[in-house]
């Protein structure tokens, strides 16, 4: 008498490429205890389909398109009562996007160029509750805590960002909807974090750590 089948892991796709979409469903399809039950081509339609396929795991890409991105997207999926874990899937290995996926609730974060294996055992991970890094960020992340960076929060990342598109503190503070004041404050601390004394200087530290693209 055979044993029952085991349960597969339900997984919805969320990538705004449509052949990228393709291929996935292509590669997990071919994967032992794996079913993909939908694809999202942005965030908002990501969110909606997580609620209504009730996947276990979330493949989700960063970038998205105009709308919703993968951080925002990660975010309103994990804020729900029994919500599926979010695996990140992405080409964009930054710490400071690595840190807000984490901060908004992704399980586990892998890049494209994985090998399939990789991906499965992640999406299994994932399933159980368990971790899920990509070699390099795994890598980095114990380097980390062997010799700490600045441990800036996700509004000096934010900043950060600004900082680097060459904005002056009225248009950071109109950007992020906050007061010129709180982004002098802001400032103040990435610049002590950093050990820097000006902006070009920050921009410069912070891409050196890779806290920047």
């Amino acid at each position: 008498m055979t044993s029952p089948a085991e349960p597969r892991v339900r997984v919805l796709i969320c990538d705004d490429h449509a052949v990228v979409r393709a291929g996935l469903r292509a590669l997990l399809s071919s994967a032992a205890g794996i079913e993909v039950v939908g694809e999202a081509a942005g965030g908002d339609e990501a969110v909606a389909l997580a609620e209504r396929a009730q996947p276990q795991v979330v493949l989700m890409d960063l970038q998205l398109g105009p709308g919703t991105d993968g951080i925002e997207a990660t975010r309103r999926i994990t804020a729900r009562p029994d919500a599926p874990r979010v695996l990140v899937l992405t080409t964009y290995d930054t710490d400071a996007d690595v840190t807000r996926a984490l901060e908004a609730g992704a399980t586990g974060y892998l890049l494209k160029a994985e090998r399939p294996e990789e991906l499965f055992a992640a999406i299994h991970a994932a399933a159980q509750g368990r971790t899920a890094l990509s070699a390099p960020i795994a890598g980095r992340m114990v380097a980390a805590m062997r010799a700490p960076r600045p441990a800036l929060t996700a509004r000096e990342l934010d900043i950060l960002a600004q900082l680097a598109q060459g904005l002056a503190n009225r248009e950071i503070a109109r950007a992020l909807f906050i007061s010129e004041a709180t982004v002098k404050t802001h400032l103040s601390r990435i610049y002590d974090k950093l050990g820097v004394d000006n902006r070009a200087g920050a921009v410069a530290a912070a891409k050196e750590q890779r806290l920047l693209p």
